[in-house]
Order: structure tokens, then sequence, then C-alpha cells
């Protein structure tokens, strides 16, 4: 397997006016591509600030952070925004929709930005709602369609341009639990696929649907462990 992420000591500190905020702690992890990782942990364990750095959104204060081979740690805001549009599709708890755009219009957005032509842009993000069963509703906004759906628009746009690593921040976090179960059966099937799926959550069930759970606390990982038997359907206490 070969690796597409690598951390090594990456340490974080934020100034919250005198008081100096130890966000990670010399943090080292390797994904491979094709793995199937969840990050925990309560709230101030590091997660986000992980997630963070990981989808290039933030710097490490120190250490050395490796994305599909290419050294990110001191790349400038425009080398790091290229490098997420390249290597990385984000799907947010929050969907991240644009409301008056279509369906088609919001997953083509990442291609607008790499510069494909409008046909190539419109082929490739049809394809995409096609894959996660949203053929029928490329012309539909965001308010005409549900939150299951919504999500499912999102996690298109985060794989239309076919990037390294698909990072799930809290991805069920608005949804109920039935369509919390469907949309995880969903990056089931993507990752079946030969997709990289790094997923945030603090829902232990949610956790579960994953091949291996890395958990932080204080900014530290606590536990990196594979899990045997990850979740399939809906959970058995649901």
């Amino acid at each position: 397997m070969s690796i597409v992420i690598e951390t090594h000591e990456i340490n974080k500190t934020y100034k919250m006016g005198s008081e100096i905020i130890q966000a990670l702690k010399s943090v080292s992890i390797t994904v491979d591509k094709g793995e199937y990782v969840a990050f925990m942990g309560p709230s101030g364990s590091g997660k986000s600030t992980l997630m963070n750095i990981i989808g290039c959104l933030d710097s490490p204060t120190s250490g050395t952070y490796i994305l599909a081979g290419k050294d990110v740690s001191d790349m400038s805001e425009n080398e790091l925004a290229e490098i997420r549009n390249k290597e990385i599709g984000f799907v947010f708890q929050t969907f991240n929709l644009l409301p008056r755009a279509s369906c088609l219009e919001n997953v083509a957005l990442p291609l607008v930005y790499a510069g494909y032509p409008r046909a190539e842009r419109e082929e490739m993000a049809f394809k995409a709602l096609d894959n996660v069963g949203l053929g029928d509703r490329t012309k539909h906004r965001p308010n005409e369609l549900s939150g299951g759906q919504r999500q499912r628009v999102a996690i298109a746009r985060a794989l239309v341009n076919n990037p390294s690593i698909i990072l799930a921040d809290e991805p069920t976090g608005n949804l109920d639990s039935k369509t919390s179960y469907d949309i995880m059966e969903l990056f089931h099937e993507l990752h079946s696929k030969g997709n990289t799926i790094i997923m945030v959550t603090h829902e232990d069930d949610i956790a579960h649907y994953a091949h291996r759970i890395v958990r932080l606390r204080d900014g530290l990982v606590e536990s990196d462990k594979i899990n045997p038997n990850p979740t399939r359907g809906v959970p058995a206490h649901a």
C-alpha cells in the first residue's frame, strides 16, 4: 500500500489573549491509500485541528506533513488552496451548498476552480451525482432536497475531481438516525471502490463504520486500532 498521509511530530499552538493553547502535541500518524479511518475524541481533543491540518485548511506550528508525496507543512496560502482543490474532497456537517445554485452547479464548483471547460464540468458533475443516486435531481436546488439528499450532493462534490482523500467532518451531525445510516452505507460503497476516507466524529456508532479508529485526547493520540468488525447497514441497537 502507498502512504497518502504522513504526519511527523505535528504540533499546533494557538494564542488566546495571554494564554497559549497547545491543540496538538507531537502527533505522528500515517494513512495508506484506500484506508477508511475515523478520528474520534471529545471536544478539545484536537481531532478538528488535526483534520484542518490534514485538509490543508491550517498549517502546523511545527512538525512535517506529507500529503500524496508532497511536503505541505510550509506551503503558501495559494499553494495550499491548489493542493486542496486537487487532492482533497470535503464533506461537512452543514453541507456548505450554494442555495441559489442547482445540484449540478454545486457539484461542478471545484471543476470551475480547476479550469475545466463547461461541457466537461457538466459531464463530470452529472456522473458524480449519478454515482450517489441523484442523477434525476441535477436541476433541483438545495432547498428542494431532504437533508440526506443534500449530504449526497456534498459527497458528489467531494468526489467530482477524483481526490486522493475524502475528508468528512461530522458528516451525519445534522441528519436523523435512519438518514445517517444511509449516508454511512454510501461511504462504505465509496470505500469499497478504492476511495481513501477520513472521517471526524464524536459518535461511537458512526465511528464503527470505519475500518480503523484513531482516538485523540488532550492533543495526543490516545489509541490507534484496527476495527475488526466494521458496521454495515443499520446497527442492531438503532
